[in-house]
């Protein structure tokens, strides 16, 4: 659709939106509207209705503007037109792609009931919605979302004062990954430090992002910078919220850490909480990079060395481009990363060299070893993913196929003599459990559908429950596919069709001219029950369809969510 944003009408503003004569003149549905929107003020809210998302008002605006879509109206509110758009479910994450591009931030807002109970409280009672996840660019994990071979960080900046000079401290976190890091950082080379690890999103207190000392520094970042809550920050609970994130009484067995990167590391956690509400994604321990174990590149010599992106912003033409022979996502993740901080210490440099040193004269190996890396999933995302209840069948197959393909590579390296660095990612690999591979292996099917409400991806035999199940969901579907010729036959009406809702359940549905075997007469009518008129059809249930209802409905809307 083109968009109509030549002359964007104003509107309301969202502080206008939270007054009393907003919430007291406003329509249930709108009520309901203002009252999330007042809870996320920063974000635009995608506010789930039926098969769409739309957005009203100031979040209409921006959103039609930036993604191109039409803007409409719904109804008046404080004697304003309602600007409205929408974007369809099933496309969502193209449009949230766009938009996080664009530096915004998102609410998914989800419906949380079905409508039939709503209406159980009364007819103008609005189905109960709240707002599943905040999407942000530092926190996504979908996998069309994201680049595979680009590491996706969320970075927390955080400033303790004492009696010296300001300390500052810096963690970042992919969640898609688990990967989190920490370190300590001056004001003179915090910028050096954060274009090292080229975060999506970076956080910081907002009398930090105020501050006139650091503030030209932030407006050098640009919009990824996102000012948040200063007690997210507070070094005094830091300790206490990393500890309660990873269930631990302490955190002598992480490693010892300054004030500021406590601080940072807790609000990066802090952050993580508020954006995946009840989630919990699967971080690794935070690991500190020593300062000085990197080499220091400032931004200007970093940008004109164009590492991973030429001076026009293009990956096209980089060094990375021209060196990255990786043949999986995690892969190229990890070659980015050494080559945005090249190693300093002789010893870990030496490591790293050995190990290339063993495979270049082992060409055999490395011809196996890429041959069982190509085609592996990206196993890391995959599990944040499942940790996060957004995965699907295919991401537990990448889960299969990374077990799988981590016992073969283990094999290749039997009885061989490699370097400490390669024997020790072989003997990680050897460590996994066999139990994890056979039980995916036995419970998940050979053809694997993208999303779990498809159905299928159970293996039969796996289990005899399901398995009961659908042998009952495919008797119901024969008595259906009867039910309907038989109907077709006694009707005349060739195009009959049987079709199932939440609403009506199992209904008779033909088109408003072929009706009149269905409606003309006495026995027509108690034999065909009408149900409901559209505008092109007409639908009407029968004895055989609403007596049994479990037989029929049941057992199919069972079966999906469970196989």
């Amino acid at each position: 659709m083109n968009a109509e944003t030549s002359h964007l009408p104003a509107t309301l503003t969202t502080a206008q939106l939270a007054s009393e004569e907003s919430r007291a003149t406003a329509t249930p549905m709108m009520e309901q509207f203002i009252e999330i929107k007042a809870n996320n003020p920063d974000s635009l809210l995608f506010y789930r209705m039926g098969d769409f998302y739309e957005l009203f008002f100031e979040d209409a605006l921006d959103a039609s503007r930036a993604l191109g879509i039409t803007l409409t109206k719904r109804g008046q509110h404080l004697g304003q037109d309602i600007p409205m758009c929408g974007v369809p479910v099933h496309a969502a994450d193209d449009y949230l792609q766009k938009l996080i591009a664009l530096g915004f931030r998102v609410a998914v807002c989800e419906q949380t009931e079905d409508p039939a109970e709503a209406k159980k409280r009364g007819a103008k009672s609005v189905v109960r919605r709240d707002v599943t996840r905040l999407v942000t660019p530092g926190t996504l994990t979908e996998e069309r979302l994201l680049d595979p071979s680009q590491s996706n960080f969320l970075m927390a900046l955080a400033r303790v004062k004492g009696a010296g000079e300001a300390q500052f401290g810096l963690a970042w976190i992919d969640i898609s990954t688990g990967a989190f890091h920490v370190t300590e950082s001056r004001l003179a080379r915090i910028l050096a430090d954060i274009a090292r690890v080229e975060p999506r999103e970076l956080i910081l207190a907002d009398n930090v992002f105020h501050d006139p000392e650091v503030r030209p520094l932030i407006d050098q970042i640009g919009r990824i910078a996102a000012p948040q809550p200063a007690v997210l920050f507070d070094s005094a609970t830091a300790e206490g919220r990393i500890a309660r994130f990873f269930d631990v009484a302490s955190l002598d067995g992480f490693g010892s850490f300054s004030r500021a990167e406590l601080a940072a590391a807790a609000a990066a956690i802090a952050y993580v909480e508020k954006t995946q509400l009840a989630e919990r994604p699967p971080l690794g321990r935070p690991a500190r990079d020593s300062d000085g174990a990197r080499m220091f590149i400032d931004p200007a010599t970093r940008a004109n060395l164009e590492l991973v992106r030429t001076l026009s912003g293009e990956r096209h033409g980089s060094l990375i481009k021209a060196i990255d022979r990786t043949v999986t996502g995690g892969g190229g993740r990890k070659l980015a990363d050494w080559l945005m901080a090249p190693l300093t210490d002789p010893a870990a440099i030496n490591a790293r060299l050995d190990g290339v040193s063993f495979l270049i004269a082992e060409s055999g190996l490395s011809d196996s070893l890429r041959r069982g890396l190509k085609g592996v999933a990206d196993m890391p995302r995959a599990l944040s993913r499942l940790a996060l209840n957004r995965g699907g069948p295919r991401d537990l197959g990448a889960i299969l196929a990374g077990v799988t393909a981590a016992r073969d590579i283990a094999a290749l390296f039997a009885g061989r003599e490699a370097p400490a660095h390669l024997s020790a990612a072989v003997a990680a690999l050897g460590a996994l459990p066999d139990e994890i591979g056979a039980r995916l292996s036995a419970t998940l099917a050979d053809e694997l559908p993208l999303m779990k409400r498809d159905g299928g991806f159970v293996r039969a035999g796996a289990s005899a429950d399901l398995d009961e199940l659908r042998a009952l969901r495919d008797q119901s579907r024969r008595v259906i596919a009867g039910l309907q010729l038989s109907y077709a036959e006694e009707t005349g009406v060739r195009s009959l069709k049987i079709k199932h809702n939440n609403m009506l359940g199992y209904f008779i549905e033909v088109t408003a001219q072929n009706a009149g075997p269905l409606t003309e007469g006495d026995a027509a009518k108690a034999r065909f029950i009408h149900r409901q008129t559209m505008a092109n059809a007409m639908r009407f249930t029968t004895t055989e369809l609403s007596e049994n209802p479990a037989a029929i409905s049941g057992i199919a809307s069972r079966e999906p969510a469970s196989a």
